[in-house]
């Protein structure tokens, strides 16, 4: 009989765990367009990964990113375009914008969610956190983290996979190793964006073309 117990027990215990924090408020903002929506969000899914650090039972992040190719920036602005009603001007100016941003870094989108927030010091001078995007050619740390913010609905009409108590960052990596050589090689398929600390690690695989 107590055997049985501690069974149940653990498989209670089992059954609670998640692997996604809760869903809490409104919804993320979509398109009217369903079909506009759909195409969004499998771009978004080809060019995002998503991972979680535990502590047995315990989380201690959750975390997201988005690699900002430019196929995902086009995506990104038209949906802007969408959501705002822009003139096809100010559409053509923000792609303009983000050909040039991408010719000069490579950039990620970084939403995280931890329970404890000590730990939430991605963009500090002495943060406990490594940052690291990996590829064929090797690693690369990043040049720049900006904290852009909590995840509001704003931020979440682009990053869906984002909820209330997330918070956002933005992630730039150098284009091209110290030995000249480029740091994403043409026909590379996947690169990695590793997460790491004494908490543990998530490497965060996405498509690189």
């Amino acid at each position: 009989m107590k055997k049985l117990l501690a069974t149940g027990a653990l498989l209670g215990m089992l059954s609670g765990c998640s692997t996604t924090p809760p869903t809490i408020g409104e919804q993320a903002p979509t398109l009217h367009d369903e079909n506009a929506e759909a195409a969004y969000r499998a771009l978004l899914d080809k060019y995002s990964g998503q991972q979680q650090i535990y502590d047995g039972f315990d989380t201690r992040l959750f975390a997201g990113v988005t690699l900002q190719s430019m196929a995902f920036r086009e995506a990104r602005v038209k949906r802007q375009a969408a959501f705002q009603v822009l003139p096809p001007p100010k559409v053509e100016q923000l792609l303009s914008e983000e050909r040039t941003e991408a010719g000069q870094v490579h950039e990620f989108f970084l939403g995280v969610h931890v329970n404890d927030y000590r730990y939430l010091d991605f963009d500090f001078k002495k943060t406990i956190w490594r940052m690291a995007l990996v590829t064929p050619a090797g690693e690369v740390t990043p040049v720049r983290i900006r904290r852009l913010g909590r995840a509001d609905l704003e931020m979440r009409a682009y990053y869906p996979y984002t909820s209330v108590f997330w918070v956002g960052y933005e992630v730039q990596f150098p284009t091209v190793m110290s030995t000249g050589q480029l740091v994403i090689p043409p026909g590379t398929e996947q690169v990695t964006f590793r997460l790491a600390s004494s908490l543990g690690q998530a490497e965060m695989k996405v498509a690189a073309q």
